[in-house]
């Protein structure tokens, strides 16, 4: 019996199970495990179900292409063909295409796209901006062709001839659309600034409608200054960028509509108006004839003389009320006055000295104290009536007032 090397033997196999027709185009359908793409772009990970598991590798050539992002647990149906793998000798599937099992790659990597986005905020309420009541320039960004930009042409000058557009022509789908389309919403925040955007395009498949729910356009239109009208597809088609924008449009003659004003309905309402205003003034003025009619009836107003004759007679009876006030404060200030006087009056020096009492003064100050005198000072007895001049001979203090100072 020969002996072989064991890479011959892996060769062999892989030989055998390379060129099985059978196992050459399989679609296999299982559970994501162990999903990982690696810094060199290909992805590994093991499709299982509840009895056997699968190694599976996708390289980076077709990983690129995955519009969906795989997550472990997720049911998943791959395309590929069976090989084995010479230096480990393993067999695994090489996997072409992925698709989630049971509903489409794109619907998946929309939803995904969708939660990942709302939890950042982008689809907020409260970061909406409202539209401007009377635009002067719209700008515009879809596809040079087709009728979208023809609708919102005739739909804005129908309504307002005045309004001017500004385009940016944007490719709205396939490879390379969706960062076109978020570039011209860039430029016109940066360089040509507008009143209000329009993005949007016709209807289509939801491939076709791709490029408005890629990440780049959610995000530039979160990010416009500019309040943006998204106009995607069809009323029944929805995407990511009409979550995003300030206002969504059923169509994109109904994003005309919301972004212009009709100047004829504008007119008519202020025509409205003018007729409501001079209604109110007429209103007004008959309820004022009417009242002026009124007054005019009034007895007063017939013969004014009794008006003034009653006010006449409250403004005797009122200044008679003031003198009285008057006369009684008066009476009773004097009162009180006098009242003071004879208290004052008790209390002067001179009362005191009309009872005998005289007051001793040298150099013109009051003596109070016989401590204060010598003898032989002069000093004047000041009497009620007059004064008289006395020299002091001698000076005694009482015992009482000896003991203090």
């Amino acid at each position: 019996m020969a002996i072989h090397e064991v890479s011959d033997v892996n060769r062999y196999i892989k030989g055998l199970v390379g060129n099985a027709p059978p196992l050459r185009h399989l679609m296999v359908r299982g559970e994501l495990s162990n999903f990982k793409i690696y810094a060199s772009g290909h992805a590994y990970f093991t499709l299982k179900d509840a009895a056997s598991q699968l190694k599976c590798v996708m390289f980076r050539s077709r990983a690129g292409y995955l519009r969906f992002r795989p997550e472990n647990g997720q049911a998943v149906i791959a395309s590929g063909r069976i090989d084995v793998y010479e230096r480990d000798g393993v067999y695994q599937l090489y996997v072409d295409s992925l698709a989630p099992a049971g509903q489409g790659d794109l619907a998946v990597a929309f939803e995904q796209l969708k939660a990942r986005l709302a939890a950042e905020g982008l689809f907020d309420e409260a970061h909406k901006q409202p539209l401007p009541a009377f635009p002067r320039t719209i700008g515009v960004v879809t596809s040079i062709s087709g009728a979208v930009l023809r609708d919102i042409y005739h739909v804005s000058k129908r309504r307002n001839p005045a309004v001017q557009l500004a385009l940016v022509p944007v490719q709205v789908q396939g490879e390379g659309a969706a960062e076109e389309i978020a570039s011209a919403i860039r430029f016109f925040n940066e360089q040509y600034s507008v009143d209000v955007l329009i993005v949007g395009r016709g209807g289509g498949s939801m491939e076709d409608l791709w490029a408005f729910n890629e990440e780049p356009v959610v995000r530039a239109i979160y990010a416009s200054r500019i309040p943006v009208i998204s106009a995607v597809g069809h009323e029944t088609d929805v995407s990511l960028a009409d979550a995003a924008a300030d206002v969504r449009a059923a169509t994109p003659s109904q994003a005309a509509e919301l972004a212009v004003p009709d100047t004829r309905a504008l007119a008519r309402e202020v025509d409205g108006l003018v007729i409501r205003l001079r209604q109110a003034a007429a209103r007004s003025i008959e309820q004022k004839r009417a009242l002026l009619a009124r007054l005019v009836e009034r007895p007063s107003f017939q013969q004014p003389a009794t008006l003034l004759a009653d006010r006449q007679q409250t403004l005797d009876r009122l200044v008679e009320r003031f003198h009285l006030a008057a006369k009684a404060r008066v009476s009773e200030k004097r009162q009180a006055y006098e009242k003071a006087a004879e208290s004052l009056e008790l209390l002067s020096p001179i009362h005191v000295l009309r009872r005998g009492y005289a007051v001793v003064e040298r150099a013109g100050q009051a003596v109070p104290r016989v401590k204060l005198l010598a003898r032989g000072d002069m000093v004047a007895l000041r009497f009620a009536d007059g004064t008289a001049e006395a020299e002091v001979r001698a000076t005694s203090r009482a015992a009482d007032a000896a003991e203090t100072k």
